[in-house]
């Protein structure tokens, strides 16, 4: 008769053994696997299986590989975003209109040139998708980081801080945002740059930055507050307190790790928002100027110039068609891949 102990040492060595023909490693293999996955791994497997959203992600990370190597693309290209080829190479008719059909689109010029000045489109989209998703993602980062920051002390604090905090975001809200985009940016400029003088292309990308991140950070402070409101009242967080953890370790340890999906997702919905509203300042007169590549610039030009080179408005529309949507689902894929509950 076999002992127990002996018994268990046998039961435990054979979930060790490979069944044909003993070899441990293939056991302990099996075992690894059986071991639970984290959250972060359990979104990432669902995230891969979304087809969409891994389009979504491969094509948002090809704006930002193309922002971030603009120079070296238009190097490799051969032209420039500053030249004037229909001035200097004869490109443009006496109206200032590419010669060449379909906007003076050639080997050379694979987008056309532009229309007046003489400027190859191809180099203005690469530049221009720098220019406005640099103004979008520095907007985006600061009001993710003061939205979080604001809603998490109203949430956890409440009382009088929640009310007066809560009041002045109300206010700040109440403002049309397109209508006080266009008002204080200039005066904005006005307080750095006098009357006459040269305006630095980074004063101005900086103006763009703050006008929309302080009338921008209110939305995700209030969703942050709400969700605090809900957490702060859960068992973790009142053992936590019962335990004496500081404020600040149960926001950093408690809190936070809890609203990292919302803070996510939120944070992809915003970068196409800020990226449309600078295009559309620039559209207007009030943001990025000439000679600076611009997205909002080129559909001025384009806007202007569409009867005679309807050409020039696909390439930026479409580029941003592109964009826009590819962040939207994105956003939407990374939060079905977060919150399982989710149902599309």
């Amino acid at each position: 008769m076999t002992s127990p102990s002996k018994a268990a040492a046998e039961s435990a060595g054979s979930l060790t053994l490979d069944p044909e023909g003993g070899n441990p490693d293939s056991g302990q293999k099996r075992a690894a696997e059986l071991v639970g996955r984290s959250p972060r791994q359990l979104a990432w497997i669902r995230f891969k299986r979304d087809k969409v959203g891994m389009l979504c992600a491969v094509v948002v990370a090809g704006f930002v590989l193309i922002a971030i190597f603009a120079p070296l693309i238009v190097k490799l290209y051969g032209q420039n975003a500053y030249s004037l080829y229909g001035q200097d190479d004869g490109l443009l008719n006496a109206y200032g209109l590419p010669i060449k059909p379909n906007g003076g689109i050639d080997g050379t010029h694979w987008f056309g040139i532009e229309p007046h000045l003489g400027r190859d489109v191809f180099a203005l989209l690469i530049y221009g998708i720098r220019t406005s998703l640099g103004v979008a993602l520095c907007v985006t980062i600061l009001s993710v980081l003061l939205g979080v920051t604001v809603g998490l002390v109203q949430g956890y604090i409440g009382g009088r801080t929640d009310y007066f905090v809560g009041r002045a975001s109300d206010l700040m809200m109440s403002f049309p945002q397109q209508l006080f985009f266009i008002a204080f940016t200039p005066v904005i400029l006005s307080l750095f740059v006098k009357p006459g003088d040269n305006e630095p292309t980074y004063l101005r990308f900086t103006a763009l930055v703050l006008v929309q991140f302080v009338l921008g950070w209110m939305s995700l402070g209030r969703l942050v507050r709400a969700q605090v409101l809900s957490l702060r009242e859960r068992e973790y967080i009142e053992a936590a307190k019962l335990s004496g953890a500081s404020s600040s370790r149960i926001i950093r340890k408690e809190l936070l790790p809890n609203l990292w999906t919302t803070i996510l997702v939120q944070s992809t919905l915003l970068v196409p928002v800020n990226v449309t509203a600078e295009a559309g300042l620039s559209f207007l007169g009030v943001g990025m100027q000439q000679p600076t590549p611009d997205w909002g610039l080129m559909f001025q030009d384009a806007a202007a110039n569409y009867q005679s080179d309807l050409t020039y408005m696909f390439f930026p529309g479409i580029a941003m068609v592109i964009f826009v949507v590819a962040f939207n689902l994105l956003g939407d894929s990374v939060r079905d891949a977060l919150d399982p509950k989710t149902i599309r």
